[in-house]
């Protein structure tokens, strides 16, 4: 789960960006508030984001990043461009990054709460 700060922009942030990745949504309830993304036919992994348990306001954590996995680095490049047109800022664009390994291809960005977030393709082509 991400904390957010506005519940209906990042909704709107998210919901694109999990489009892009092919996560299905599953559920919103603005009174809690909270949203829910899965993968497709499947109960987990579960991706949330809402305001804070603690009622505290929501501040991004340093060093803390969700990395989500794309399966080809098309899909890389929508969810990356998706996230730019809803608002995220740039952290790294889609490339391939072989410091991790030759086949890495990942894109960074920050949602805008400034949570950041990857999404990388670890195939060859």
């Amino acid at each position: 789960m991400l904390g957010v700060t506005d519940f209906k922009r990042a909704v709107s942030f998210y919901q694109p960006v999990m489009d892009a990745l092919g996560l299905e949504f599953r559920f919103v309830d603005e009174a809690h508030p909270w949203a829910a993304w899965q993968s497709a036919g499947s109960d987990r992994p579960l991706f949330l984001i809402g305001k804070p348990y603690n009622k505290q306001v929501h501040e991004p954590g340093n060093g803390q990043m969700v990395a989500f996995l794309a399966d080809s680095r098309q899909r890389v490049k929508q969810v990356y461009a998706a996230a730019l047109a809803s608002g995220g800022k740039c952290e790294g664009p889609p490339n391939l990054r072989p410091v991790y390994h030759p086949h890495y291809y990942g894109a960074y960005f920050r949602d805008p709460d400034g949570n950041k977030l990857c999404v990388v393709c670890h195939a060859a082509e």
